[in-house]
């Protein structure tokens, strides 16, 4: 059991010596928010792989993630309250995280899992595509949160969304999957200026417009997972609540990041180094978003 009442996160993610991704984006801020974090590193990369010349480093064998694991038990250190998952190389590394799902519920029968399907965006896979039925035949059906954007959450349930009520249909067959809640971390519902998340947790489902902005940034979906771990956690799962805290956290740190990268370079693409997420200068955001965009809640009904 835990020696006291400290959430304890297990996340297993990637790492980069430089920037904001993977473990990178996700421990600081669930730190500031309270928690206990263990993280294991699928791989050390210099940067992420939107940098014009390709990262270096070295990727963690599935074996050397069972002896870290293994150590973990032996020293009775393997007590957590939460699990979080992201990006995952192999069918065989994501096989490997299912049997630790299991291994750390063996230890605490109440642990929560949320698992952020990382496989791609824009139409396009960057994970092998056999990664796919793993994730919809084994992983999802073991996760409590899930936080896919999208495109994830179509190739996972073969369906297409191309307006609330075809994003609902998705969220259903996900539901259906075992994911008691599902969140879409971004959608492009909705319009030239906005677009829309929307969280479901069966007994409820709630939407929020979330302003663009004209950047691409790396390392977002890793903080949403986070932050809206954190938050289910803080406020009792409150899914309206924490829906619209994560979102304020998200927004201010992407604006932020984009008005410095902007002062810096007022015109034309920006590199990826002047967009990295400015997480340590916004700590106080972290710890205290403030809300200016509500949630509305939706109406639906299950077929």
């Amino acid at each position: 059991m835990s020696l006291d009442s400290t959430p304890r996160v297990l996340s297993i993610q990637s790492h980069v010596v430089h920037g904001y991704v993977g473990n990178k984006s996700a421990v600081f801020p669930l730190q500031l928010l309270g928690f206990e974090v263990d993280a294991i590193n699928t791989v050390q990369f210099s940067t992420h792989g939107a940098y014009p010349h390709r990262h270096k480093g070295t990727i963690l064998k599935n074996e050397d993630m069972e002896t870290i694991f293994e150590g973990l038990q032996l020293n009775g250190v393997d007590y957590y309250t939460h699990f979080l998952t992201g990006y995952s190389m192999s069918p065989d590394s994501l096989k490997k995280i299912t049997q630790l799902v299991k291994k750390l519920r063996e230890k605490n029968p109440n642990l929560i899992y949320v698992c952020d399907p990382v496989m791609g965006d824009n139409g396009q896979m960057y994970v092998p595509e056999a990664i796919l039925p793993i994730y919809r035949d084994t992983v999802i059906p073991l996760a409590d949160i899930i936080t896919p954007n999208q495109f994830e959450a179509e190739w996972i349930t073969g369906l297409e969304m191309k307006d609330l009520a075809g994003a609902l249909k998705v969220i259903g067959a996900l539901h259906d999957k075992g994911a008691k809640t599902v969140v879409l971390s971004s959608t492009i519902l909705g319009d030239e200026k906005s677009m829309i998340s929307i969280a479901s947790n069966k007994e409820s489902c709630y939407q929020i417009l979330i302003p663009k902005i004209d950047a691409t940034f790396i390392g977002t979906g890793d903080l949403f997972a986070s932050l809206f771990l954190a938050w289910s956690h803080k406020t009792n799962n409150n899914l309206k609540l924490t829906l619209e805290k994560t979102i304020a956290t998200l927004q201010h740190i992407v604006r932020d990041t984009y008005e410095k990268a902007r002062a810096i370079q007022p015109t034309g693409i920006m590199s990826p180094a002047l967009l990295e997420l400015r997480l340590i200068p916004n700590k106080t955001t972290i710890e205290n978003p403030q809300i200016t965009i509500n949630c509305s809640k939706v109406t639906y009904e299950r077929i």
